[in-house]
């Protein structure tokens, strides 16, 4: 008789209509799987668990007795309010916040679909947006300073590199929302041009994925994940940033939300007004027009950029739109020109990028998921020289035609897989198409105009046999249209050992197709000689990596530990090589090695966050060949970051420092055999950051680079004959300090 009276107590309570409930996180918008709710008063007790779209369905109620409505899910805060029986019908979403114990952060790179980091079987390091605003980081040369296995190079007018695992940028992946980057000088992406004001994340894969990426992602992949469009009805935004060494930035953006329609607008403008060595913090020069201080060793630049999200969800599938323009200026402005210093050549460098893509992801049944992304990206480099009156202020272009140069690339992609994925069954699989053509404008461009298709099929399958071990292997291959491709295999597993302990272990082909300059690059002038090369081979290389993973949850700690190794074997080196006594060329010689280990260990303790990490990266020493000289070089790396979070306060304090280990090496000069050495450097930041008015207002003030290192000493030690010579690159622009102001609305 009593469950009788309380199916009537029931059914009298809320109708028969169904009723969604949508669970976000506060700290990234994503929704939140397998969250619980339980709906309870003293006549009824209801709960439901979120589905794995954090989606929660309940029968509408209709009544006003007031009910305890709690979530909870593991990572995020309880969430606890009472209502009524209507105002719970009126309820659409539900942000939980996270909890002290930090979550395993959900990664899509190279994934069947979102997936936790701990479960991924390539192991995938995440950047958030929180420690991005922490540390004040403006690009993605910011943010990159504080990783291990990660050196930056620094040219004032190419911008900022990297190296990976002790291998150049050259064979390192960029994507932006898994649309890669175009617009590569020397081989590299200067990692300046990319902005961080609409950062959602960066997930970082060390070692190949080209099974799923193709080209470059030999050394690693960088995915740069983007803001989603806004959850809310409507929200705003803008932030503003000032360092001491004359940066000037404002940034602002707009969400919009109705139904199944988001809409997220921002836009932006960054500014720097060049520095020398001997500039003091907060100085603000005067224009100088005509004397010696016109010359600045870091360039003036400008920078202007804008995007646009839409996104629209039907079912269980996500459409997105998302445009995005880039606009920057370089300014060299030359010494005053001898005898009477009343003239000067300058060099402007404008750069312009635009990126449109189309994704269309998501369920198309229970077993089925649809990963869909098409993209064109534009980009152009214009260099001028201009020789200008200093008296009269007039500009006219440089006579000689070499000190202008245009050159403009674009790429139309389309990728995607059909992914069967169920955590019940043994045998997943996916099946997926990658099409890339590119296209290159210029006048050191042979012919002034090339093109270049490619066309790839890929496959991975993730075999389970038992429910701790999964087993990846993986299949690419390619037709294109200038250069023959290899056929790349790869090969993952992971192991959990126990409950808390995984082990990782890898085999994956990579390669670097040669790119468009280097196939039909055309410089020929009374000073140049450099011609491509149209029947370069690709760069391949087999990777090698094994790491260990443990973590453990005690009350309110959480512990974990890494260690891993790897070794990289690249053959097929693509290298600018002398063909006669005038002429150069790109050809294929020459073997490059790398290898290394790595231990990191996390402690996350209430409001306490502590990171150390240690790597050791060997790098091969080609001459080891044909002298007495070692087969590797080593370099350490020394990293910590500190965080502690005050709660009630809601202020937080953060130091990144970096350690980055000499870096020794040997060269043949003058048939002599000579030792070289990059000298050791020390990287500091400290920041403070305070919320304000229910988190709508924060601000970070910091001192980067404490121990003011600007420049690093390169070394030649030669015997006999040969003296020792001492130079010096550019690193940083000193010790500066920074204040950002951030509103959200």
């Amino acid at each position: 008789m009593r469950k009788l009276i309380r199916i009537f107590i029931l059914f009298g309570t809320y109708k028969v209509l169904a009723q969604q409930i949508h669970i976000y996180s506060t700290k990234d918008s994503l929704r939140i799987p397998f969250a619980s709710l339980l709906i309870k008063n003293n006549q009824l007790s209801y709960g439901k668990t979120s589905t794995d779209q954090g989606i929660i369905d309940l029968q509408q109620f209709t009544d006003t007795t007031l009910y305890n409505l709690t979530i909870q899910c593991f990572g995020f805060k309880k969430y606890n309010c009472q209502l009524t029986g209507k105002e719970i019908n009126s309820l659409k979403k539900i942000y939980l916040q996270p909890g002290n114990i930090d979550l395993d952060e959900v990664v899509i790179t190279a994934q069947y679909e979102p997936t936790i980091a701990e479960q991924s079987v390539q192991k995938i390091k995440v950047i958030d947006k929180e420690k991005i605003r922490q540390m004040g980081a403006v690009n993605l040369r910011d943010v990159l300073s504080n990783q291990l296995n990660v050196r930056l190079q620094q040219d004032n007018v190419l911008g900022s590199a990297m190296t990976l695992q002790g291998i150049s940028g050259e064979n390192v992946k960029f994507l932006i929302d898994g649309v890669p980057m175009i617009g590569r000088l020397n081989g590299n992406i200067d990692l300046s041009q990319i902005n961080m004001n609409n950062v959602e994340r960066i997930e970082f894969i060390e070692g190949p994925l080209s099974v799923q990426y193709g080209t470059n992602a030999l050394a690693g992949t960088i995915n740069i994940i983007t803001k989603k469009p806004s959850q809310k009805k409507f929200s705003v935004g803008s932030t503003s940033y000032y360092e001491s060494i004359g940066t000037f930035n404002v940034t602002g953006d707009v969400g919009l939300s109705c139904r199944k329609h988001n809409l997220q607008l921002s836009g932006g403008r960054n500014y720097f007004d060049g520095w020398n060595t001997n500039d003091k913090p907060f100085y603000f020069p005067k224009e100088r027009i005509a004397d010696s201080l016109r010359f600045k060793q870091w360039k003036p630049k400008e920078q202007y950029f804008a995007s646009a999200g839409y996104q629209y969800s039907f079912k269980k599938l996500t459409l997105c739109l998302k445009s995005a323009y880039f606009d920057e200026v370089i300014i060299s402005r030359g010494y005053p020109r001898a005898p009477y210093a009343e003239t000067s050549f300058d060099d402007y460098y404008y750069t312009k990028r635009l990126d449109n893509s189309l994704s269309l992801n998501g369920k198309l049944s229970d077993k089925w998921n649809l990963n869909f992304l098409s993209a064109y990206n534009y980009y152009s480099r214009i260099k001028k020289t201009l020789y200008k009156d200093l008296t009269t202020l007039d500009e006219i272009l440089s006579a000689n035609s070499s000190d202008q140069d245009t050159s403009s690339f674009t790429l139309l992609m389309s990728r995607a897989s059909f992914v069967r994925s169920s955590p019940s069954t043994k045998l997943n699989f996916e099946l997926g198409y990658d099409i890339n053509y590119e296209s290159a404008f210029g006048k050191r461009i042979d012919k002034q105009l090339q093109y270049m298709g490619d066309y790839a099929a890929f496959t991975t399958i993730e075999y389970k046999p038992f429910s701790r071990l999964v087993i990846k292997p993986g299949l690419r291959y390619a037709y294109n249209t200038v250069y023959k491709t290899p056929v790349i295999p790869s090969l993952n597993i992971k192991l959990g050992i126990l409950e808390n302990h995984i082990l990782r272990a890898s085999y994956a082909r990579g390669f670097r197709a040669p790119s468009i300059k280097e196939l039909y690059f055309f410089f020929v002038d009374i000073n140049h000689n450099i011609i491509g090369n149209d029947n370069l081979l690709s760069e391949n290389s087999n990777n090698y990596s094994l790491t260990y993973n443990y973590k453990r949850d005690i009350k309110k700690c959480r512990l974990k530990f890494d260690v891993g190794v790897f070794y990289n074997d690249i053959f097929n080196l693509i290298t600018l090589a002398q063909g006669n006594s005038t002429e150069y060329s790109y050809v294929n010689i020459g073997r490059y090695k790398t290898l290394g280990t790595q231990i990191a260990t996390a402690l996350n303790f209430k409001r306490l966050a502590l990171q150390v990490g240690f790597n050791h990266t060997g790098r091969y020493n080609g001459l080891s060949e044909t002298t007495s000289s070692p087969e590797f070089t080593y370099s350490p790396e020394f990293l910590i970051n500190l965080n502690y979070k005050m709660i009630k306060s809601k202020t937080t304090f953060s130091v990144y420092y970096k350690y980055n280990g000499k870096l020794p090496g040997y060269a043949l000069i003058n048939e002599e055999l000579v030792q070289t050495a990059i000298s050791d450097y020390n990287i500091m930041d400290a920041t403070l950051s305070q919320l304000f008015w229910n988190e709508r207002i924060n601000v970070v003030i910091g001192c980067k680079n404490l121990f003011d290192a600007k420049s690093i000493n390169s070394s030649i030690v030669g015997g006999g004959a040969h003296s020792s010579s001492l130079s010096s690159v550019p690193l940083s622009t000193g010790r500066n300090y920074f204040i950002k102001l951030a509103l959200n609305f």
